[in-house]
């Protein structure tokens, strides 16, 4: 990629830019929060933008100057509602914590009660986990995932709302491969008066191309990341009704943030638009399709996988059946020497500290837009249970990081 300015100007940055370009083209990228942004994403992302303060919206801006601002938030506005069918969307946030941040500043007061998905159980940070601000600053209860089936047990969430009485229910996870019935979740809440959020920044892009259900119109408040699944520029984005629309753009600004970030707005409008195209709903496709061949692949080599298997682009392995003296944490640093990058991760209960964990988390939506399809996948998912049953043996690391060479190179990204 062209960094001929930057190497003119701080070489070190440079060598550490084109380290990261290696890095990506030369490693299999299956952490499930992340993807490959086209070209067209990053020089958005990198474009004059960057240097224009535009605090406010479109058409009512603090500062001169914004027409050209204007227009792109614009376009990344009704492209948004294009691909989810919201009746109001602000595209400002930072990031999906951001966005959840806004929903909250917006329709709760301190003190108010958050009820979501413990963070064990495929849960996020942001939705009241104590070390962030939603559990510094809210009233914080949490349901859980059935231990025998993996999937959220509805019932038992609709008898903690009536005990707990939320003002705000929260669903969309971070590490939870079922398709979820957000119908089921929004009776719940309206049994108890209460908000619905649900947070999909996993699963943005697989709504967007209707390969998973879709929360918008049924919750109150839909957030998410925007450059997950939907390959746009990186940051956040807040879905809801005309009711609530001024209070929610309030919250964004002035209420949680200054002006935008423009340049990731632009990254998220040129995204919006390729997601806008037939071979988006391709690509979700073969990413969900990608992620049960994976599910499949482990399973039938003994793994258990959390819930049986997938709808969605990630797929949770629980590793202590059958490699019990094998930690998420080890096993993250044996794959990551082959050239296989996932991370470690929580399951439903987790007996090991969070930060080496009982599992790992896999996910397909990177791979997916390298051109990867069933039969690379299932090799990986082979190549990676291989690792896991011998993660120290050198000969296996050498060898599989030398077939992940070759399929890198089979499926180049930006070179």
């Amino acid at each position: 990629m062209n960094d001929e300015h930057v190497r003119a100007v701080d070489p070190a940055v440079a060598e550490a830019l084109s380290g990261e370009v290696d890095r990506q083209e030369g490693t299999l990228a299956m952490i499930a929060s992340e993807n490959h942004a086209s070209e067209a994403v990053l020089e958005a992302q990198g474009s004059v933008l960057t240097n224009k303060y535009a605090e406010g919206y479109p058409g009512s801006r603090y500062y001169a100057g914004c027409e050209y601002a204007d227009e792109v938030e614009t376009l990344a506005i009704e492209r948004a509602r294009d691909l989810w069918g919201a009746e109001h969307v602000n595209v400002q946030p930072h990031s999906g914590t951001q966005a959840n941040m806004a929903v909250y500043l917006a329709m709760l007061e301190p003190g108010d009660r958050i009820l979501s998905l413990e963070l064990n159980h495929g849960g996020h940070l942001s939705h009241g986990h104590p070390a962030n601000f939603a559990g510094q600053l809210f009233e914080v209860e949490q349901y859980q995932v059935d231990a025998e089936t993996g999937y959220i047990d509805y019932e038992a969430l609709a008898e903690k709302a009536d005990a707990f009485d939320p003002d705000i229910v929260v669903s969309g996870y971070s590490a939870y491969p079922r398709a979820v019935d957000w119908e089921r979740i929004q009776a719940v809440a309206d049994d108890v008066g209460a908000y619905h959020l649900a947070d999909i920044a996993h699963i943005t892009g697989l709504v967007a191309a209707g390969v998973h259900p879709s929360p918008v119109g049924i919750a109150d408040f839909v957030t998410g990341s925007t450059h997950k699944t939907i390959r746009a520029g990186r940051g956040g984005i807040v879905m809801t009704s005309d009711e609530h629309a001024k209070a929610i753009d309030n919250a964004v600004f002035p209420g949680a943030q200054g002006g935008p970030l423009m340049h990731n707005i632009a990254g998220k409008a040129v995204g919006f638009k390729e997601a806008l195209q037939p071979e988006f709903t391709e690509y979700a496709e073969q990413v969900v399709s990608n992620a049960r061949t994976l599910a499949d692949t482990f399973a039938n080599h003994g793994l258990d996988v959390v819930s049986g298997g997938t709808d969605t682009h990630l797929v949770l392995v629980d590793l202590r059946e059958s490699h019990p003296d094998l930690s998420g944490g080890t096993a993250e640093e044996a794959l990551e020497r082959t050239g296989i990058v996932l991370n470690a991760n929580t399951v439903p209960g987790e007996t090991r500290s969070p930060f080496d964990p009982s599992g790992i988390r896999a996910g397909t939506a990177a791979l997916t837009t390298r051109g990867f399809e069933n039969p690379e996948i299932r090799e990986v998912g082979e190549h990676i249970v291989r690792v896991l049953d011998s993660p120290e043996d050198e000969g296996v690391i050498g060898e599989v990081g030398d077939r992940v060479t070759e399929l890198c190179a089979a499926h180049p990204l930006y070179r």
